[in-house]
């Protein structure tokens, strides 16, 4: 836990606070700057690729050869979502009506409901890692620290025991929980344009049944679909696990100033082109964090200003290998889920 003991700081628009410092750091790189060129580069191969794969799928047919283009798209389906994720962003459109047309767009192509998704990722970002602020810490499958352990109910305080073994099997899942998270997401009255969302979702659920079955036999369709659903959860769960899973969590009043909220509960990964392509540049999660409209490739070229001025404020700058990152994940997943190993009262 981190525990702001400290005065509170300025906030991060203050002028002279260290926020704004390194911000003009960043700014007078000419960091900020947008990069049309490179996302017109990108998403039109992302697009490619999705379209590629569905006509190779209906060129090949009948034939279990499909299960390879559906780990194909598997990884597309993976692109396609950090595509929408800098969209969201507005890393590549200034305007917020390019945003979400674009954004809806890619969420329906992979049925993900944007609005919902946009509005939880929102909330992560002003609070991560915050026990009780950060939607994606919510103890609705797994326990995230030893507190929510000692009072899991239901499937978390079952799972919770043993879920650092079963972390990977269940990302699986993932998948489809963003599916049905996106259709539950839909009753709720306070979501923007859910009606739109609503028929995105339709539209894409019937579009993408239709065709499976249309082209293969039940069995193989049913396959097709559990594979290439099954590997898109795990793609998700390789992108989101590194980045905060294993890094300090807080909890009730701990507040501290932007800057540190930000780093000291972000990871970085270490990498070269491949990793930047694969995790889509959140593997530069601290740098993302602090600018989160920065564009995707300019991240790289942030991290040694904000590593040196980190080193200068005294603030734990964490960047680790991939490998290490998914360690340090499930070790701190099964520390968490301790006092359910510990416990005497059944679950």
């Amino acid at each position: 836990m981190i525990r702001n003991t400290a005065a509170r700081p300025s906030p991060p628009e203050a002028s002279g606070s260290d926020f704004a410092r390194l911000s003009r750091k960043i700014t007078d790189a000419g960091l900020l700057g947008r990069r049309p060129g490179y996302y017109t580069v990108r998403i039109t191969t992302v697009a490619g690729l999705y379209a590629g794969g569905w006509t190779a799928f209906a060129l090949i047919g009948d034939s279990w050869w499909t299960l390879a283009i559906a780990a194909f798209l598997a990884v597309v389906f993976g692109q396609v979502a950090l595509v929408a994720h800098d969209v969201a962003h507005r890393q590549v459109f200034r305007r917020r009506r390019a945003s979400e047309v674009s954004g809806r767009t890619a969420g329906a192509g992979i049925g993900m409901g944007y609005g919902w998704w946009h509005d939880k990722h929102t909330r992560h970002h002003a609070n991560p890692n915050h026990e009780e602020l950060d939607p994606d810490l919510n103890p609705d499958l797994l326990v995230w620290s030893q507190d929510q352990a000692r009072i899991a109910t239901g499937l978390p305080r079952l799972i919770g025991r043993w879920q650092a073994f079963l972390f990977f099997p269940l990302l699986t899942l993932e998948g489809f929980n963003l599916h049905v998270s996106s259709v539950k997401a839909l009753a709720n009255r306070s979501l923007k344009n859910r009606t739109l969302d609503g028929a995105l979702l339709f539209a894409h659920f019937v579009t993408y049944l239709t065709v499976l079955f249309w082209v293969l036999p039940p069995g193989m369709a049913i396959a097709f679909l559990t594979v290439q659903q099954g590997l898109f959860g795990v793609y998700l769960g390789l992108l989101f696990a590194p980045n905060h899973k294993g890094m300090p969590i807080l909890s009730g009043k701990d507040r501290p100033d932007f800057l540190r909220r930000q780093v000291l509960t972000s990871r970085n990964v270490r990498g070269g082109w491949f990793t930047d392509i694969a995790l889509g540049g959140l593997n530069h999660q601290i740098e993302h964090h602090l600018f989160p409209s920065m564009p995707s490739p300019h991240l790289r070229k942030a991290r040694p200003i904000v590593q040196r001025y980190c080193e200068e404020l005294g603030v734990d700058y964490v960047e680790t290998g991939l490998i290490a990152s998914y360690r340090q994940a499930l070790t701190s997943l099964h520390r968490a889920g301790a006092p359910l190993r510990n416990a005497r009262v059944p679950a």
